[in-house]
């Protein structure tokens, strides 16, 4: 399809073009963009144009083998809505939930479908809102945080999605602010061959306080997409945020993400990952600890079947001293699946007093499946306690055995065991329903149901 050929999507919104300079302007044309931020466009584009697409000879994609992704046949969706343009049918579910929820945004493709925000935080200056409208009403916000810590020199999609950025949401929580109920947010692919650049932008100022769910779906299971996505989670002194994303497409979506945290003096972070769907997926993880006292924990769950394959790099920097951060991540393998964890503690020369640990545990369903396990340590100083673990195995047959002799079948047996497995982490997402959710879509995935 030309640049010139436009196919209407829905309600202001259109699929156009590929990836090109002209898109460019036009996604900064519709969205009334401020001046800078089309020129940080266009220098992200000029570098997506030289980057070579990431190749196996390089150490961070040795593992992970993208020959078969084809940029060209993904579309670009443009919109110039700045505010939500109605209820989406498919989400409802969602909007009854919302009763739980001290906010909730829906996205559907490139536009925000609902959007809302008790009076209560709306009242005490917290701000939530799709990433069009903060352009418009808090541009100071974006200039100043926005992509600042995904750099495009790093690899062709962080240009990729530096450049065509349209989408996602921009939440900030002023000083001293504790929100009780989580924020909402549901990012949904639902056209074919739709290519989604969503960012996610928190900053939480000095003494708040945040829980956020942020779930990534495919409405319909057929259609393929490509999600080239973006985080940046700024915390204040002493802030506490808990951030759980739930990436859960269709074996047709190509997933990369890039994501980054920055902490300063006691800070504290809980970041929950959870990978279930997509073909493949790419997720490259940073957290920088930038104060003393600051912590992070770090906590992963990945369940794949097929032939799913999902890379993740995890990197926590301890950039002063006297801070912490905790890593525990747990995958499930079934069928010919593979998963790749690579994970790195770095202690900078004057960050003394540094406790830090990672742990990668693989349980293996099938003979086919294949976990990778590359842990790393880089310490440049020396009172420090910095230690990594990893495991993989098959499930206990005597513990089958157990369950069965209680009455369970091998199949429910096998559940009970992988639900214990993932435990540690499914007991730390804030709300039942989104873990008895979870347990149910692994299940699915891995047809232990």
């Amino acid at each position: 399809m030309s640049d010139q050929e436009e196919i209407r999507l829905g309600v202001n919104q259109t699929v156009t073009g590929n990836f090109t300079g002209e898109s460019v302007a036009r996604i900064s044309s519709l969205q009334n963009e401020p001046p800078w931020m089309l020129e940080r466009r266009i220098q992200a584009f000029q570098v997506f144009e030289q980057l070579p697409l990431p190749q196996t000879n390089s150490e961070s994609w040795r593992r992970t083998d993208i020959r078969g992704l084809d940029l060209e046949q993904f579309q670009l969706v443009t919109s110039n809505e700045s505010q939500p343009n109605g209820k989406s049918p498919e989400f409802f579910s969602a909007l009854e939930e919302g009763k739980r929820n001290s906010g909730l945004i829906i996205q559907k493709d490139a536009a925000v479908v609902y959007s809302a925000l008790s009076d209560t935080l709306t009242d005490k200056g917290v701000y939530f809102a799709g990433f069009k409208a903060a352009l418009d009403e808090r541009p100071d916000l974006l200039k100043t945080y926005v992509c600042q810590t995904i750099q495009s020199e790093d690899n062709k999609f962080n240009a990729m999605h530096n450049a065509f950025l349209q989408s996602g949401y921009v939440l900030y929580i002023p000083k001293g602010v504790v929100v009780d109920l989580p924020l909402r947010v549901i990012v949904s692919l639902s056209g074919e061959a739709i290519a989604d650049f969503s960012h996610t932008l928190v900053i939480a100022e000095a003494d708040s306080q945040v829980t956020i769910l942020e779930e990534h779906l495919s409405v319909d299971q057929q259609e393929k997409g490509l999600h080239c996505g973006g985080v940046e989670i700024f915390l204040g002194q002493n802030a506490f945020v808990n951030y759980a994303q739930i990436q859960n497409w269709n074996k047709k979506v190509w997933n990369f993400s890039t994501q980054r945290a920055k902490l300063e003096r006691g800070a504290n972070l809980r970041w929950i990952t959870t990978s279930l769907g997509s073909r493949l997926s790419k997720l490259d993880q940073l957290v920088e600890m930038n104060g003393e006292g600051s912590h992070a924990d770090l906590l992963g769950l990945t369940a794949t079947h097929a032939r799913q394959h999902i890379d993740i790099h995890t990197y926590q920097k301890h950039a002063v001293s006297n801070s912490t951060s905790n890593l525990l991540y747990r995958n499930v393998l079934k069928d010919r699946s593979r998963t790749v964890w690579r994970g790195m503690i770095e202690v900078q020369k004057d960050a003394q007093k540094i406790d830090s640990y990672q742990q990668n545990d693989n349980l293996i369903l099938s003979k086919q499946a294949r976990a990778d396990t590359i842990p790393g340590l880089e310490i440049l100083a020396d009172d420090v306690r910095c230690t990594h673990g990893a495991t993989a195995g098959k499930i206990d047959q005597d513990q089958i055995f157990y369950l069965m002799s209680r009455g369970l079948s091998y199949n429910q047996a096998e559940q009970v065991i992988v639900n214990g497995f993932f435990e540690s982490v499914l007991q730390r997402i804030p709300l039942e329903y989104l873990r008895n959710q979870l347990q149910e879509s692994i299940a699915g995935k891995l047809q232990l149901n």
